[in-house]
């Protein structure tokens, strides 16, 4: 049954609002997934301030977001909210939704703060059937070596197409991970609490990036976790 919902973060990012207006407009393969297809309109254009874009669809279905970017002494205030409507299985869609929503903004502040205004060669992979088993993100996370590894360590791991790199995990809860390199930033998604795949985004920032050399090698790496 359809329902609305709501969620808002606030947080703050260390960038200006005119970086961060580029970054949640132009630039989200940097650290989200490329939005330039949406069907969006901007219901509110305040530049750089004030910004609301909003899809609508029959039966009253909407999806909206909502960016108020208030300018500080040590960076930026930014008030994020989500509201639309759920179709179906509305707990878990907000349960979902909002936990990607925090994971979503740390990455902006990551991309901003290490990699603000570089081209990104954006790879996005699903695991296989299996990945969507209860234990399936501690599968991944043990066959890349992060078993233990909390948020702010820093390790050597054995990348896919990378071999062996120097990361720093600069996020990780029970659902998500994140690796951030020298030239990229990695996102690892439990989706499997949510009934999906675990899954993974590439954001790659070295010269002459190759996205979907990174989509082979990683979706290798990815279905090899699981299989046996």
């Amino acid at each position: 049954m359809s329902k609305e919902f709501e969620i808002v973060e606030e947080l703050a990012i260390d960038s200006t609002p005119e970086r961060i207006w580029e970054a949640v407009t132009n630039g989200t393969a940097a650290w989200m997934f490329p939005t330039d297809q949406w069907p969006s309109v901007r219901t509110v254009d305040e530049y750089p301030t004030h910004l609301v874009t909003r899809m609508d669809g029959p039966d009253g279905w909407f999806n909206q977001l909502e960016h108020v970017l208030t300018p500080g002494e040590n960076g930026t205030a930014l008030r994020y909210v989500h509201s639309g409507i759920f179709v179906d299985d509305w707990d878990n869609q907000y349960d979902g939704a909002s936990k990607h929503t925090a994971f979503y903004l740390h990455t902006l502040g990551e991309y901003l703060r290490h990699f603000d205004g570089l081209p990104v060669a954006f790879s996005a992979i699903q695991g296989p059937e299996a990945s969507k088993a209860p234990d399936a993100l501690e599968t991944w996370l043990s066959a890349l070596g992060l078993d233990d590894a909390a948020a702010g360590a820093e390790l050597e791991l054995q990348l896919p197409g990378r071999g062996t790199t120097r990361v720093t995990v600069d996020f990780r809860n029970e659902n998500f991970v994140g690796l951030r390199t020298s030239d990229a930033l990695v996102r690892i998604f439990g989706r499997n609490a949510f009934g999906g795949p675990v899954g993974l985004t590439v954001h790659d920032f070295a010269t002459g990036a190759d996205a979907q050399a990174n989509t082979a090698a990683w979706q290798e790496a990815l279905d090899a976790a699981y299989q046996g």
